[in-house]
This record gives structure tokens, sequence and C-alpha cells, in this order.
């Protein structure tokens, strides 16, 4: 294989990767709803209804990844997305950490960094339109 045959290679499992695992976070919440989220926001005071774009960077956002359409758009919806998490949900882990001894929010950085890596290299020749 020619180093772009292993570049597009790895962009591919990379947004596969991202995009599968954050997908499963937004299928719990098409099952559940985003009540909770909304009651974050409130507690911030920020609207409720900034709750619902947890759709977009949950659902609609790995979709694009996986399908490679428009996957940089879908990785930066994902960077806005996990930077909430971290707000919103995690922010008095940051200088934790977790019972191993690694970082207590590493599979939120890993989620956060590997989407702006992708938004930044794009998705690679295995893709539906290179964006």
């Amino acid at each position: 294989m020619t180093q772009t045959e292993t570049d597009n290679l790895a962009k591919l499992i990379l947004r596969l990767t991202l995009g599968i695992l954050i997908l499963l976070h937004g299928i719990a919440k098409l099952r559940s709803g985003v009540s909770g989220i909304e009651g974050m926001l409130a507690g911030h005071g920020l609207p409720a209804f900034i709750a619902y774009g947890v759709y977009i960077g949950e659902v609609l956002a790995p979709i694009l990844l996986i399908i490679g359409y428009y996957a940089r758009v879908g990785a930066a919806l994902i960077v806005v997305n996990m930077l909430f998490a971290l707000f919103l949900v995690h922010s008095d882990e940051f200088f934790q950490l977790g019972g191993n001894g690694g970082w207590a929010l590493e599979l939120q950085g890993m989620f956060l960094f590997t989407a702006l890596a992708l938004a930044i290299s794009g998705p690679g020749r295995m893709s539906l339109n290179n964006r």
C-alpha cells in the first residue's frame, strides 16, 4: 500500500470508529429523550431548546462521518457537541484521575480530539464527497 492509501484507510477507520461510538450515544438519547440535558442547560441559565442540538451532534453528525458525506462538517459538529458535554456535564472532572490512574475524561477527550483531527484532515478518499 502506498502512503496515500494507508492515510485514506486510517481516516476511514477513525471516521467509522468515532461515528459509530457517538451514534450509540445518540440512539440512547432518541430512546430516552433530552429532558435531563434541558435541566442541565436551565441550571446554567441557558435556554432548554438547545438540548435538541444533541440530536444533531450525536445522530446526524456521526451519520455524516460514517458515510463520509460532509464529514468535516460532521466532525466539527461533534467537536461542538463534546465541548457542551465537557462543560455542562463533566466540568468538575477536568483535573481528576480515574480509578486506574488515567484522566477521568479520557473518553470524552478522545472523542473531542479525534473529531477535531478529522475536521482538520478531512475524510480521505474512502468517502462520498471528500468534504
